[in-house]
């Protein structure tokens, strides 16, 4: 028997797994099947856990076998054991550089309205990386909630022991549909009615500020998300402040119009992960080759998104 064996007072480790089956199936028969051992060889590891710890763990009888109540309690403790091992291990894996998935945590709207439409692209550029793309926001805790990377509005604290890499600055603005702006609000904002969402309360006031606007609207009306108060936008319910992301796609066929531009809110969009996407020039230091593929291509996608350009409609006589 190893030291380890003897300091930590546990049995052979090599038999817990036949224990588990054998537990788990009630049967010393099946678990060998689950194994591809021979019963004996279950029988054996069993009676070897059984003499190293001085108890029974199975009732045998009639070829049939049952827990005991310490079977049952080194049952529950191994499969939680065993769970723990195997997740770590795939966590590992799917973690490491040569690994083909790419976990990615993303706020919702930003996922919805601008990144998932353009996830098709991104897995012909490179077919051998998959992006597993999780739907959150706020403050992100990449090793508990199983990621590699996050993209994220900057708009709180984020954690020191995480490296943030900006990837454009936000610019926003009121957007609506187009015919409703010639037809009905007759190109003046104070026609409007004003969507708010209460997950950003002030963009309007933001959006004030940062273009000299002292329009006031006509109503309003509040959403529970930014997301239903862009959709209702689409849908010629009012109008609502776009940041330019997530309103890229709209504007550029023409579903909804910037009449005013879009002006910067003070935000950054960012990149969260523990290690730089990209190694520092002359640094010997690699970094995750998955994350710097992901990050250059996130870069080449957004395009002008930094400068607040708008895209050009595909539409023809409609022009943002």
């Amino acid at each position: 028997m190893s030291n380890i064996h003897r300091k930590r007072r546990l049995p052979p480790l090599a038999s817990l797994p036949a224990f588990e089956a054998a537990a788990r199936h009630q049967s010393f028969s099946r678990a060998a099947e689950e194994l591809h051992l021979t019963h004996g060889a279950v029988s054996r590891a069993v009676a070897q856990i059984e003499e190293r710890m001085g108890v029974q763990l199975f009732m045998r009888r009639n070829r049939r076998v049952w827990l005991t109540p310490a079977g049952e309690r080194l049952l529950k403790a191994t499969a939680t054991a065993l769970d723990g091992l195997e997740h770590a291990m795939e966590d590992i894996q799917r973690h490491d550089g040569a690994s083909p998935i790419l976990t990615v945590s993303c706020e919702p709207s930003l996922a919805m309205r601008w990144l998932m439409p353009r996830l098709g692209a991104f897995r012909n550029a490179n077919p051998g990386l998959n992006i597993d793309l999780r739907l959150a926001g706020g403050p992100v805790d990449l090793l508990a909630d199983g990621c590699d990377a996050a993209i994220r509005r900057a708009d709180y604290g984020i954690s020191e022991h995480y490296v943030a890499t900006r990837l454009w600055a936000e610019h926003a603005g009121p957007v609506c549909d187009p015919g409703c702006w010639e037809n009905i609000l007759v190109r003046d904002l104070s026609n409007a009615r004003w969507l708010h969402t209460r997950t950003r309360p002030d963009a309007w006031d933001v959006w004030k500020r940062a273009s000299g606007c002292t329009a006031t609207p006509k109503s309003e009306q509040s959403f529970d998300h930014f997301f239903f108060a862009l959709q209702a936008a689409v849908n010629k319910l009012g109008t609502a402040i776009g940041p330019l992301p997530l309103v890229y796609d709209d504007l550029k066929a023409g579903r909804l119009i910037a009449p005013h531009g879009m002006a910067p809110t003070g935000y950054d969009y960012v990149l969260i992960t523990l290690d730089p996407p990209t190694a520092a020039p002359g640094s010997a230091q690699g970094r995750d080759p998955r994350i710097s593929l992901f990050f250059d291509w996130l870069m080449a996608a957004a395009g002008d998104m930094d400068h607040g350009v708008l895209p050009a409609s595909e539409i023809d006589g409609v022009t943002p």
